[in-house]
């Protein structure tokens, strides 16, 4: 008899942000990394106290709340993930995924971002530690017009051997927390570019106006 066929280790994504606010591209990207990674379960993890923040963040109840209203219908298994909004002082990734490999031995960690944190990847904390733990799958979106290079891992000084990374295509969307919080901010509506629920919880607790 032949020896039993080895059963691949459980995929489980990781997916980061402030998401101050979550918005529909967030969503677009979740969508996309459970139809093509092919992922047991997805951890949605808002941040924390973000150490790379320039500006302060929303507070993060209300972070975790919008972040849940805005992925509580994508099928697939998702998992909106407090634990870095509840840890104290810094929040850093290879915490996370040393967490996570604590509690799921055995299954592959997937960390998601886009191209131009993944060419950032040097400068966050014990970046060669996380590339050892986690495959890195690097989001592209398609470029309505002309194009750019995409991201060579290559080119990141101090590339581990065996880090490995993996593309995750994503359709053409603009959409930005930063121009959503400005047209929150000016009375702008902005019911097009975040979850209908998402959109109401903004309005009803008067965030990103103006003081």
């Amino acid at each position: 008899m032949n020896p039993p066929a080895s059963k691949s280790p459980p995929r489980i994504g990781i997916f980061g942000g402030a998401f101050d606010p979550p918005h529909n591209a967030h969503v677009a990207l979740a969508e996309a990394a459970l139809a093509q990674l092919g992922l047991a379960e997805l951890h949605v993890i808002p941040t924390g106290q973000a150490w790379h923040k320039s500006r302060a963040l929303t507070p993060a109840q209300d972070r975790l709340a919008m972040t849940r209203l805005a992925f509580s219908g994508l099928k697939g298994t998702v998992v909106v993930d407090s634990r870095e909004v509840l840890r104290d002082g810094p929040t850093y990734t290879l915490d996370t995924l040393h967490e996570l490999q604590r509690e799921q031995p055995g299954a592959q960690l997937v960390l998601i971002m886009g191209a131009d944190q993944a060419s950032a990847l040097p400068k966050w904390h014990g970046w060669q530690a996380i590339l050892g733990i986690a495959i890195v799958s690097v989001a592209y979106r398609a470029l309505s017009t002309g194009g750019t290079a995409r991201f060579d891992p290559k080119m990141l000084p101090g590339l581990p051997a065996g880090a490995r990374f993996e593309a995750l295509e994503l359709p053409a969307m603009d959409t930005s927390a930063t121009d959503i919080r400005r047209r929150a901010a000016l009375g702008e509506n902005i019911s097009s570019l975040v979850p209908p629920a998402v959109a109401r919880y903004i309005d009803r607790h008067h965030l990103y106006r103006s003081a």
